[in-house]
Protein backbone atom coordinates (compact mmCIF):
# COMPACT_ATOMS: atom_id res chain seq x y z
CA UNK A 1 0.00 0.00 0.00
CA UNK A 2 2.74 2.19 0.48
CA UNK A 3 4.70 4.56 3.43
CA UNK A 4 2.28 7.32 3.16
CA UNK A 5 -0.63 4.66 3.54
CA UNK A 6 1.32 2.81 6.33
CA UNK A 7 1.89 6.25 8.23
CA UNK A 8 -1.77 7.43 8.32
CA UNK A 9 -2.88 3.92 9.85
CA UNK A 10 -0.38 4.09 12.65
CA UNK A 11 -1.51 8.09 13.29
CA UNK A 12 -5.03 6.93 13.65
CA UNK A 13 -4.27 4.26 15.95
CA UNK A 14 -3.06 7.20 18.58
CA UNK A 15 -5.55 7.74 21.15
CA UNK A 16 -6.69 11.03 20.15
CA UNK A 17 -10.10 13.73 20.14
CA UNK A 18 -11.13 16.12 17.82
CA UNK A 19 -13.32 18.97 19.09
CA UNK A 20 -15.71 18.79 16.51
CA UNK A 21 -17.31 15.49 15.62
CA UNK A 22 -15.94 13.12 13.52
CA UNK A 23 -18.54 11.45 10.66
CA UNK A 24 -16.81 8.78 8.43
CA UNK A 25 -18.79 6.46 5.71
CA UNK A 26 -17.10 3.59 4.67
CA UNK A 27 -16.51 3.18 1.09
CA UNK A 28 -14.12 0.06 0.91
CA UNK A 29 -12.76 -2.45 3.08
CA UNK A 30 -13.33 -2.83 6.74
CA UNK A 31 -11.86 -1.36 10.08
CA UNK A 32 -12.27 -0.45 13.43
CA UNK A 33 -12.88 2.43 15.79
CA UNK A 34 -12.21 1.80 19.17
CA UNK A 35 -13.87 4.22 21.91
CA UNK A 36 -13.25 4.78 25.67
CA UNK A 37 -16.18 3.86 27.55
CA UNK A 38 -17.43 5.85 30.88
CA UNK A 39 -15.22 3.81 33.15
CA UNK A 40 -12.31 4.46 30.43
CA UNK A 41 -11.92 0.77 28.60
CA UNK A 42 -12.11 0.33 25.01
CA UNK A 43 -15.41 -0.50 23.44
CA UNK A 44 -14.31 -1.90 19.94
CA UNK A 45 -17.06 -0.88 16.91
CA UNK A 46 -16.24 -3.01 13.78
CA UNK A 47 -16.89 -0.62 10.24
CA UNK A 48 -17.42 -2.25 7.17
CA UNK A 49 -18.66 -0.83 3.11
CA UNK A 50 -21.60 1.53 3.76
CA UNK A 51 -21.42 1.60 7.35
CA UNK A 52 -21.35 5.48 8.73
CA UNK A 53 -20.46 6.46 12.64
CA UNK A 54 -20.69 9.87 14.18
CA UNK A 55 -18.49 10.14 16.77
CA UNK A 56 -19.08 13.27 18.90
CA UNK A 57 -16.43 16.02 19.88
CA UNK A 58 -14.40 15.23 22.79
CA UNK A 59 -14.50 11.67 22.59
CA UNK A 60 -11.51 9.48 22.98
CA UNK A 61 -10.74 6.84 20.29
CA UNK A 62 -8.41 5.44 18.04
CA UNK A 63 -8.36 3.48 14.62
CA UNK A 64 -7.48 0.46 13.42
CA UNK A 65 -8.08 -1.57 9.60
CA UNK A 66 -8.61 -5.57 10.06
CA UNK A 67 -6.41 -7.54 9.24
CA UNK A 68 -6.51 -7.14 4.99
CA UNK A 69 -4.78 -3.71 6.09
CA UNK A 70 -7.47 -1.76 3.69
CA UNK A 71 -10.22 0.38 4.18
CA UNK A 72 -11.51 3.16 2.01
CA UNK A 73 -13.26 6.33 4.38
CA UNK A 74 -15.19 9.27 3.78
CA UNK A 75 -14.73 11.85 6.52
CA UNK A 76 -17.59 14.45 6.41
CA UNK A 77 -17.88 17.68 8.22
CA UNK A 78 -21.45 19.78 9.18
CA UNK A 79 -19.35 23.37 9.16
CA UNK A 80 -15.43 24.14 8.63
CA UNK A 81 -13.35 21.13 8.15
CA UNK A 82 -10.71 20.72 11.02
CA UNK A 83 -8.46 17.97 11.16
CA UNK A 84 -6.32 18.15 14.02
CA UNK A 85 -6.33 15.24 16.45
CA UNK A 86 -5.28 16.00 19.92
CA UNK A 87 -3.30 13.29 21.37
CA UNK A 88 -4.88 12.01 24.86
CA UNK A 89 -2.57 14.09 27.66
CA UNK A 90 -3.57 15.97 30.59
CA UNK A 91 -3.80 19.24 29.32
CA UNK A 92 -6.47 17.81 26.67
CA UNK A 93 -8.75 16.84 29.11
CA UNK A 94 -9.37 20.32 29.86
CA UNK A 95 -10.48 21.95 26.62
CA UNK A 96 -13.84 22.42 26.22
CA UNK A 97 -14.75 19.65 23.94
CA UNK A 98 -13.86 17.05 26.25
CA UNK A 99 -15.34 18.84 29.35
CA UNK A 100 -18.68 19.23 27.88
CA UNK A 101 -18.75 15.54 26.52
CA UNK A 102 -17.56 14.30 29.81
CA UNK A 103 -20.92 16.40 31.44
CA UNK A 104 -23.04 14.35 29.06
CA UNK A 105 -21.91 10.71 29.64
Amino acid sequence: MGSAYEDKVKMFFNEHLHEDEEIRYILDGEGFFDVRSVEDEWVRIRLVKGDLIILPAGIYHRFTTDSKNYIKAMRLFKNEPKWTPLNRAPEVDSIPARQEYVSRA
